[in-house]
């Protein structure tokens, strides 16, 4: 029992570091600053949701999915680093209502599915990360990875929700000045990103052509 209670604490931890519940709660809010309330809950409870199932998903299939499409954790970086660094040039151009005021972003559309869920919250961190500890065990540690991460969601739901209240008080002067930030947060973001995924490229390439 002592031994589940430590895998899970160092599984939350783990969660906890890459996912980053403080730092995606000041993305969420230049994200979604010029809507209302009701319309920031839809979407970080769709993020959220999405997100979960897609980290769920690949704790149980993981392997096999990246097996079956030829999906390589590589590939995965660098796509979703291009993909962070676009939206954080344009938030930090001042371009947030391009993504906050389109007819699919107010019902919790395109944010709530990208870049929110996806690569900010079920990021290729994230994925290797539940990949990782689910490979090590059984059924046991299956589960307690897909529970750590249902918590860590619930308590990112709740950092979104307060989040936007800090944010509100602020100001629309505070609310520009935390959108452009939050811009360059997410263009190093990606940047980070997408050489983590060139390194891994050139890792597995270097790999194979030594193997031959």
């Amino acid at each position: 029992m002592t031994d589940l209670v430590q895998q899970a604490l160092l599984i939350f931890a783990a969660f906890f570091a890459i996912m980053n519940p403080i730092s995606n709660t000041a993305v969420f809010v230049g994200l979604t600053g010029e809507l209302d309330s009701a319309g920031q809950k839809q979407i970080a409870y769709k993020a959220l949701v999405i997100a979960f199932f897609i980290i769920a998903a690949f704790s149980l299939f993981g392997k096999a999915i990246f097996t079956l499409f030829g999906i390589t954790l590589p590939a995965l970086r660098i796509v979703g680093g291009i993909l962070v660094f676009i939206i954080g040039y344009k938030m930090l151009n001042g371009n947030s209502s391009d993504a906050s005021e389109s007819p699919k972003a107010q019902d919790g559309g395109d944010i709530a599915v990208s870049p929110l869920a996806v690569p900010l919250l079920a990021g290729p961190g994230t994925i290797a990360t539940a990949m990782s500890y689910s490979a090590e065990g059984g059924w046991s540690v299956i589960t307690i990875t897909i529970a750590m991460f249902a918590l860590l969601c619930v308590i990112t739901f709740f950092s979104f929700i307060f989040g936007q209240k800090i944010i509100q008080k602020m100001g629309e002067g505070g609310l520009d000045i935390t959108t452009r930030l939050m811009g360059l947060i997410l263009a190093v973001i990606g940047v980070h990103m997408l050489m983590e995924g060139l390194f891994g490229a050139v890792e597995n390439f270097l790999t194979y052509y030594a193997a031959k």
